[in-house]
């Protein structure tokens, strides 16, 4: 069954081991794309522009499933990876062509944005996507036309 909803998701969370700062998603399902931003933002500073971050492509391989193929569209060193990484989880486990535009910093982390933190959050943050997702997740052996490849 496949899910299409015309008004963008906006959710927030709070950014794993931060007092006072918060993650802004904005997810967006079509019927052959995923579109989804995030950004952090401190107490304080809700009226501030945020710079851009990382945005990746990122879709599934039909030839190996479990290995999705992804292109950076536009490159911050600070936040490639974890776009990346997101933009990956999001196309294996939907089997759909997913955008990810992310501006996360982990600056307001208790240690600053070590490996541990920014673990903790794109966990955090796949869970909370695939809750929003579940109308849309396919089997990896599903095929575009419905049918599946066994």
């Amino acid at each position: 069954m496949e899910e299409i909803i015309d008004q963008p998701i906006q959710l927030s969370l709070p950014l794993p081991r931060s007092l006072d700062t918060k993650i802004h998603l904005r997810l967006t399902i079509k019927s052959k794309v995923i579109m989804l931003f995030l950004t952090t933002v401190a107490a304080g500073e809700e009226d501030q522009a945020v710079p851009m971050g990382s945005f990746v492509y990122a879709l599934p391989d039909k030839y190996n499933p479990s290995q999705p193929l992804s292109t950076t569209i536009y490159s911050v060193e600070a936040t490639l990876e974890f776009t990346t990484r997101l933009a990956k989880i999001l196309a294996k486990k939907t089997q759909m062509p997913v955008y990810v535009g992310n501006s996360i910093s982990f600056a307001n982390t208790g240690l600053g944005g070590t490996v541990e933190e920014e673990m903790e959050a794109l966990k955090k943050v796949v869970e909370v996507l695939l809750d929003k997702l579940q109308g849309v997740i396919k089997s990896p052996d599903t095929l575009p036309n419905g049918t599946s490849s066994s």
